[in-house]
């Protein structure tokens, strides 16, 4: 332990925001840089817990404790080793993920939580700014092949995983560049692709291939779902050829089906889905189109969710020039503060604020749209809304209408922030016949292979629509399972066994 008065002597401190008047005009990271003597003092509030619940709370096992007190040291070359011995990309996880691990820090009980993920990604950034982040190359190779479908978080961490094994990796990718919901997803001010670039750039060097424009199963076997990040002239694989040419496949296809508004209205003009949106919007950031093919320049928009998509669509329109923004959820507002029923170490249920609800628009909660209104040529001109509440059912969330409380919201753009119901079952699972759940994700075994010998699964397609942490640690776990399968043994890191959650 560095600073063993540290937490007392130290209040919680991040980086400022850039001003919302000023980020709104470029696509730029929204936070200025953290200078490294703060960097320290936060690392130096850890306080070595005899129990670090921290661990638990991480998906990945993060040795927290350690790389705290390596940077509170100014041991920064250390403290890259310890976090690179438990997650792949730091980088990303710094800036993405939401950071159960504080959730259950036990400072938190009764003060700020230790703030790990700004010292998680200034360690990640000050190891690649001194060139210490290097392509890490087997020492010998097996002469076995695994194909990975699928390049976000949980196909590269796999992928990556299995090539330093020694295997020969090959990722195939449907969207024109890797990355999946990394590259098409994620607004560039929350993730500038030229980290995830740096990232892939360092697994080239390692020995992995990327097939871009690749679909696995046949294009075409079921209409897709609006949103999908299919390239443009994509060409097909058979599912059975991949089975067929490689020692052993993994499927990393994530939660790719969004979910449905059913109402009265929803086929109108001008209605889409998150994914469609943000993938246009992010093709233009990466100069690979002109222009987005949808646009929230000048329009009334509303987005219907209130995750972090939602916000994700909200920073977008901002920037694009909405004339107004509402975003919608079904849920009443939160808590500021834990309520009795959330006690720590769970993960907190309070009223956040994103950088991009910073920037402008509304925020409407506990209620639901009834219909989407016509205008009159094909078009949305509005929402038809009511109030509603939610109590706990048998059978989960049951949400009441209020009496009186409809009203009717004016919009040009809706976006469908409402999440996914699973991955696709046309194609690549038809074809190979994996079994699927009571949920429709992808079945797997104790050991996160199909139905299907030699194929595993893992990530999203497996536990759902998740955390880019949780896609992480399935991705590393399935990695051990395959290398076990080709080599009989193996040598690689496991967190996670198939189904298994950390405190939540």
């Amino acid at each position: 332990m560095g600073k063993v008065t540290g937490f007392l002597e130290y209040g919680r401190e991040g980086p400022e925001r850039r001003p919302a008047w000023l980020r709104v005009r470029d696509w730029r990271e929204v936070y200025e840089p953290f200078p490294e003597d703060k960097v320290r003092v936060q690392a130096a509030r850890c306080m070595d817990c005899g129990i670090p619940f921290c661990h638990e709370g991480c998906p990945l096992g993060n040795l927290i404790p350690e790389w705290n007190d390596l940077v509170w040291r100014g041991d920064w070359s250390e403290a890259i080793e310890r976090l690179h011995a438990t997650n792949n990309f730091p980088e990303f996880t710094g800036r993405l993920c939401p950071a159960p691990c504080e959730g259950s820090c036990v400072l938190g009980i009764n003060s700020d939580a230790v703030a790990i993920k700004q010292v998680e990604v200034e360690i990640a950034e000050r190891a690649f700014s001194e060139h210490w982040v290097s392509a890490v190359r087997p020492s010998r190779l097996s002469g076995r092949s695994v194909a990975v479908v699928g390049s976000g978080p949980a196909g590269l961490a796999a992928a990556q995983q299995l090539t330093r094994a020694g295997h020969k990796v090959v990722v195939f990718e449907r969207a024109e560049r890797p990355g999946g919901l990394l590259r098409y997803g994620i607004p560039e001010f929350k993730l500038e692709k030229r980290y995830l670039d740096r990232r892939l750039a360092q697994m080239g060097l390692e020995g992995t291939e990327f097939r871009t424009g690749v679909v696995v199963g046949e294009i075409g076997a079921e209409p897709g779902p609006r949103g999908r990040t299919t390239a443009a002239g994509a060409t097909a694989v058979p599912a059975g050829s991949l089975v067929s040419q490689f020692d052993a496949v993994l499927l990393a296809t994530g939660s790719t089906v969004p979910r449905a508004l059913d109402v009265p209205g929803s086929e109108l003009m001008g209605i889409h889905v998150a994914m469609e949106y943000l993938k246009s919007s992010n093709l233009v950031t990466e100069g690979r189109s002109p222009s987005p093919a949808i646009d929230a320049s000048g329009k009334r928009v509303v987005i219907i969710g209130g995750g972090d998509t939602g916000a994700d669509c909200l920073g977008t329109a901002h920037r694009q020039g909405a004339v107004s923004v509402h975003q919608l959820e079904i849920l009443e507002r939160p808590p500021d503060e834990r309520p009795d029923g959330n006690p720590w170490p769970t993960w907190p249920l309070i009223f956040r604020t994103s950088s991009a609800h910073e920037e402008g628009g509304m925020r409407l909660f506990g209620v639901e749209t009834v219909s989407f209104l016509d205008d009159g040529a094909g078009g949305v001109r509005g929402l038809a809304l009511r109030e509603v509440r939610s109590r706990a059912g048998d059978r989960g969330m049951v949400f009441e209408p209020v009496p009186g409380s409809e009203s009717e919201l004016a919009c040009d753009l809706v976006l469908l922030a409402l999440g996914f119901t699973g991955p696709e079952q046309s194609g690549l699972v038809r074809e190979l016949g994996i079994d699927l759940d009571t949920r429709g994700n992808l079945r797997v075994g104790p050991h996160w292979m199909t139905s299907r010998e030699g194929v595993f699964a893992c990530g999203d397609a497996v536990r759902g629509q998740s955390l880019v942490v949780w896609a992480i640690a399935e991705g590393r776990s399935a990695a051990a399972s395959v290398d076990r399968f080709l080599a009989g043994d193996t040598a690689l890191s496991a967190p996670l066994a198939p189904g298994q959650m950390a405190i939540r």
